[in-house]
């Protein structure tokens, strides 16, 4: 097996969130990122921080993009620097980080799962009178996490209250009509549907991510749904994603990462055409048509709860950026813990780890 090496630059590759933290907590979409009757196998990771495991997914990542394969990125919203997971798309092979928050056991173990155990690599030794500094830092990683989480509730509770002041003064029935007829003029019927579930947003110490860079180089069709309060979008894209899948296409669903219930974005990989969200915090580049949202909505009279909506607003993005100050903070006790595994780890023996897994993929 020859030596994994990064000779492909990964940052070109599509890039998406597969775990988000929202106003529900945090929600891990890793168990529906592969699909066993459709043949696909897992790699499940297990390891403490800092023992290699987006190291060695990068390595991959590389190694197989250099092929001239199709792969994805996954990248942590914890910190976007580092991978939750890579998928190689030709293989039907996934990758994945099955440690906490976002803890993916076997489902069918050795049929189409396979545990991967870095807990091997390291020396017990190295954490003998550091178990109480560990343990400390653990434990303060997580009540950041949670702090976070009830700042990012509140907001997505304001901005709820922002879409259904919207959704009394739209026309529902319009945007389905809308929806149907744009996808009956652009959209054929194809064999079979199939449905992925990602996110291209993250609340993550860097602010608010969008993963703009995995939708222009990617498709070259982009209608964006200019909607700045969610309510169209709402109905638009869930009437969107009834349509394509009625009609038998493969699509990508991208929720919000705040309200993950309500979807963003619907990308359709095969037909090179993304229908995107955009508003405050979302702005999709190569944008080759603009579909506004007050085309849908009585104008005059959402005027009337303009003072309301803008003080919602307001004091939603006071909450988030406290929420992502304390991620960010989480982040650098993450940093610290992780110091602690990097002294104990064998990475000679992660990467022959790393040139199995390869050879096994192929």
């Amino acid at each position: 097996m020859e030596e994994v090496v990064n000779v492909f630059d990964i940052t070109t590759l599509f890039k998406s969130f597969l775990g988000a933290n929202t106003a529900k907590g945090f929600v891990s979409r890793f168990a529906d990122s592969y699909n066993a009757d459709e043949g696909w196998r897992a790699y499940i990771i297990k390891g403490g921080p800092g023992t290699g495991k987006s190291t060695m997914m990068k390595q991959l990542a590389a190694f197989f993009a250099d092929k001239g394969e199709r792969v994805e990125l996954c990248p942590c919203s914890s910190d976007p620097d580092s991978l939750d997971a890579v998928i190689f798309h030709n293989r039907k092979v996934v990758i994945l980080d099955g440690t906490a928050p976002h803890t993916v056991d076997p489902v069918f173990p050795g049929v189409c799962e396979k545990i991967i155990n870095l807990c091997d690599c390291w020396d017990d030794k190295a954490f003998l009178g550091k178990e109480g500094e560990i343990i400390k830092l653990i434990r303060e990683n997580k009540t950041l996490h949670s702090k976070a989480s009830r700042y990012i509730s509140a907001a997505g509770g304001l901005l709820s209250e922002n879409r259904k002041t919207a959704a009394l003064v739209l026309d529902e029935k319009k945007i389905k009509r809308f929806v149907r007829s744009l996808c009956r003029r652009m959209l054929k019927q194809g064999e079979r549907s199939s449905e992925s579930v990602r996110f291209l947003s993250g609340i993550t110490p860097k602010g608010m991510l969008f993963l703009r860079s995995s939708i222009a180089p990617h498709y070259k069709t982009v209608i964006a749904l200019e909607d700045d309060l969610g309510a169209v979008g709402k109905v638009f894209f869930s009437e969107l994603r009834r349509e394509c899948l009625k009609l038998n296409k493969s699509i990508i669903t991208c929720y919000n990462t705040i309200d993950p219930d309500i979807i963003d974005h619907i990308l359709l990989p095969d037909e090179g055409i993304a229908f995107c969200s955009e508003n405050r915090l979302t702005h999709p580049e190569g944008i080759t048509r603009r579909i506004h949202a007050r085309r849908f909505t009585d104008m005059a009279a959402l005027a009337g709860k303009k003072q309301t909506i803008n003080f919602n607003r307001r004091a939603a993005d006071e909450l988030l950026r406290e929420a992502i100050s304390l991620i960010a903070e989480a982040k650098r006790v993450h940093d610290m813990i992780e110091k602690y595994y990097i002294d104990a780890m064998n990475f000679e023996a992660v990467g022959d780890i790393a040139a199995r897994i390869a050879g096994e993929i192929e």
